[in-house]
């Protein structure tokens, strides 16, 4: 499986740095993941700051993983046992081809430690606090409200996949964490969506696209696609985050 081939190479190239932890989250360790069209999202905990020189040899690591298949989908956060602890601190990422800086948020925390998967070196348990609750609520509220309903104003993005697909499953998943306390799947979001009121047609064109091999879509289904999506997130995630 080429997926498990690129993150023991990933583990071992690692090695030097001496890395107290890999862990891994999401798809992948959630049971939905599907190779090559699911991330790898990965975690990493280096027992040293991250000076430049570190930085550099980050880069480089990832550099020479280019030419691995899938290795385009391989994101990775680096996490020191000091900074762990702060969920709103930016960290380290290698994502999308390039080191930038983003927080392991509340959800991805909760992830870990509900099932998250260890690659190497110790679990979640003493190195990442655990998440409570309430603040996981609040912050998938706060994520519907602040950021995905600016965004469903912005009707350029949503002739875009991949903003349809995340726009769609992550309002059903916001849904249950703020209701229920809990986390669910990509897959069982999409089974979610029908009863929450989104357009079937939307659903099953993102079940296609993530569990079949489509046919390109038109330009007419396209325009279609985003005018339903947008039409369907607005009010519900007004609902939501009024009644959170």
């Amino acid at each position: 499986m080429e997926t498990e081939e690129l993150l023991d190479h990933f583990v071992r190239a690692l090695t030097p740095l001496a890395p107290e932890a890999v862990w891994a989250h999401g798809s992948l360790a959630g049971g939905d993941y599907q190779e090559g069209r699911s991330d790898l999202d990965l975690i990493a905990v280096l027992p040293r700051p991250l000076t430049p020189g570190v930085v550099w040899r980050l880069a480089l690591l990832h550099a020479r993983l280019r030419a691995e298949p899938l290795a385009a989908k391989l994101h990775c956060t680096y996490l020191t046992p000091d900074t762990a602890h702060d969920a709103g601190r930016g960290h380290l990422t290698w994502a999308h081809q390039r080191l930038f800086r983003r927080p392991v948020t509340p959800v991805t925390r909760r992830e870990l430690h509900t099932f998250g998967r260890v690659l190497h070196g110790r679990g979640p348990t003493g190195l990442l606090p655990a998440v409570p609750d309430r603040e996981l609520s609040a912050f998938v509220v706060r994520d519907q409200r602040e950021f995905w309903r600016p965004a469903v104003g912005e009707a350029r993005l949503w002739t875009q996949e991949v903003w349809v697909d995340l726009g769609m499953i992550t309002l059903a998943r916001a849904t249950v964490t703020a209701r229920e306390g809990r986390l669910i799947s990509k897959g069982e979001a999409l089974d979610l969506l029908p009863g929450l009121g989104a357009p079937v047609e939307v659903v099953d064109d993102i079940r296609r696209r993530r569990y079949g091999d489509p046919a390109p879509p038109t330009g007419e289904w396209t325009a279609r696609r985003a005018r339903l999506t947008r039409d369907y997130l607005g009010p519900a995630i007004d609902a939501l985050t009024t009644s959170a």
